[in-house]
C-alpha cells in the first residue's frame, strides 16, 4: 500500500505516518519542514515529500514522480481564533481559510487523480463542526467547508471511498498554544490510532474520543436560541 500523508511533520500526521510505515505500508510524509521530513525518512518505509499545501503549482511539482496512490490522507492545517468578532480580523480569516480549506482543494487536484480505483481519501476536519464555539468563526468555519467538502466527494466519487474524520481535542504542538481547557483531550499517538483504526475499517466517519464527540452530537438537538445562551456563558 502507498499511503500519502499532509501535514505529517508533526502531531497527529506523523504518528500516522510512523504507525503507517510499521505496518508495512509505503508512507510518502508530506510538509514544509525539511529538518522533520528528514528525521521522517529515517523510518524504514518513509520517503518525505516537501510542498506547500497552499500551492498547487508546489503540490503538482513535489508529487510529479508519483504515479499513484492507494491511500491519500489530507491531514494538514492551522488554527487561530478570532478574538475580537466585533472588529473582525478578515487576514487572519483568510490565513485560515486558505491553509484549512483551499489546501484541500488544491491537493485534490493535484492527487486525487493518481488514487487507485478502490482507493481511499481520508480528509480530516474537527469536531468544532458540530456546534458553533467561542472565537471559532475562522476555524470553524475553514473546517465546516471541509466536511462539507468531503461528504459531497462520498456521493461523487464512485471507485474512491472517502473517510471523514471529526477529531476532538488533540494535545499537538499546534493546540499548546490554546488558553482554555480541552475537556478529553488524547494525544497523537491515541488520536493516530483512532483514525487507523477507522480508515482501515473504510468508515464514513471516524470522530473520538467517543465520549466527547457523541457529547457534542447529542447537544446538536438543543434549539439555536438555547445552545447560543450556553456558548455565551463559556465565554465568561
Amino acid at each position: 500500500m502507498v499511503t500519502l500523508i499532509t501535514g505529517a511533520t508533526s502531531g497527529i500526521g506523523e504518528q500516522l505516518a510512523i504507525k503507517y510505515a510499521q505496518m508495512g505500508d509505503t508512507v510518502i510524509a508530506c510538509g514544509r519542514n525539511t529538518e522533520k521530513l528528514a528525521e521522517l525518512s529515517k523510518h524504514k518505509n518513509i520517503e518525505s515529500c516537501k510542498f506547500d499545501a497552499t500551492s498547487l503549482k508546489d503540490i503538482k511539482e513535489a508529487t510529479i514522480g508519483y504515479p499513484h496512490f492507494d491511500r491519500v490522507i489530507l491531514n494538514a492545517g492551522n488554527c487561530e481564533y478570532i478574538d475580537d468578532a466585533k472588529n473582525f480580523d478578515s487576514a487572519l480569516f483568510e490565513r485560515v481559510i486558505n491553509a484549512n480549506l483551499l489546501s484541500v482543494g488544491f491537493c485534490l487536484e493535484a492527487l486525487l487523480p493518481k488514487v487507485k480505483s478502490g482507493g481511499q481519501l481520508v480528509i480530516v476536519s474537527s469536531s468544532v463542526t458540530y456546534l458553533p464555539l467561542p472565537r471559532s468563526e475562522a476555524y470553524g468555519a475553514s473546517k465546516a467547508g471541509v466536511s462539507y467538502l468531503a461528504k459531497s466527494l462520498a456521493v461523487d466519487l464512485t471507485d474512491i471511498d472517502v473517510t471523514l474524520v471529526h477529531p476532538g481535542f488533540v494535545k499537538t504542538p499546534l493546540t499548546e498554544k490554546n488558553d482554555f481547557p480541552m475537556p478529553m483531550a488524547v494525544t497523537a499517538e491515541e488520536a493516530a490510532d483512532y483514525m487507523i483504526k477507522g480508515i482501515n475499517k473504510r468508515r464514513k466517519e471516524v470522530h473520538f474520543p467517543y465520549r466527547f464527540t457523541l457529547i457534542l452530537k447529542a447537544l446538536r438537538i438543543l434549539p439555536l436560541p438555547l445552545w447560543l445562551k450556553i456558548a455565551k456563558g463559556l465565554t465568561r
